[in-house]
């Protein structure tokens, strides 16, 4: 038994009423409510929204993914255009957008997906380990003959005569 998510997409059987709504969403250019009244729901069409979100989703990526083409084109117009463009800023920004969320030029969605093999390896607990140590006396060895004590001895010096001027 795995406990990590199935990256696998099922893929589901849809009634003829929903296949209609999908292809009618399309022939009335996105509009969700004409879409529902050709395929035959009465009443809520959010309803049937809700229930067909992945497959509507599905359906706008394709639809961006149809229109990039014109999108790259328009921009090479607007780039070559000397002529003056109306709206070129609404036009120019449409056709970025189109772009970026088709993933020509920048994605902002991250897909990671991992196909895990096994599963989670737990490993054991962590023995604590003991460390003999033994008691050793440090002693410093210090030089003792005259030169050695008399060349710290004008450092030692200056200090007292600096603390004793201030």
């Amino acid at each position: 038994m795995s406990y990590l998510p199935s990256t696998e997409v099922k893929e589901r059987n849809l009634t003829d009423k929903q296949q209609s709504f999908l292809d009618n969403l399309i022939s009335t250019g996105g509009d969700p409510k004409q879409a529902a009244e050709l395929a035959g729901y009465s009443g809520n069409y959010h309803q049937v929204i809700k229930s067909l979100r992945q497959e509507v989703i599905e359906l706008a990526s394709d639809v961006l993914a149809r229109s990039a083409p014109q999108a790259a084109f328009k921009l090479v117009e607007i780039m070559n255009s000397d002529a003056p463009i109306p709206q070129v800023g609404n036009k120019l920004t449409a056709a970025q957008t189109i772009l970026d969320r088709v993933g020509v030029s920048k994605s902002d969605k991250l897909d990671v997906t991992h196909k895990a093999a096994g599963g989670i390896f737990i490993l054991p607990e962590k023995e604590p380990i003991e460390v003999q140590a033994e008691d050793v006396e440090y002693v410093e060895e210090r030089g003792t003959s005259e030169e050695e004590i008399g060349s710290e001895q004008p450092y030692v010096e200056e200090a007292f005569e600096r603390e004793e001027e201030e």
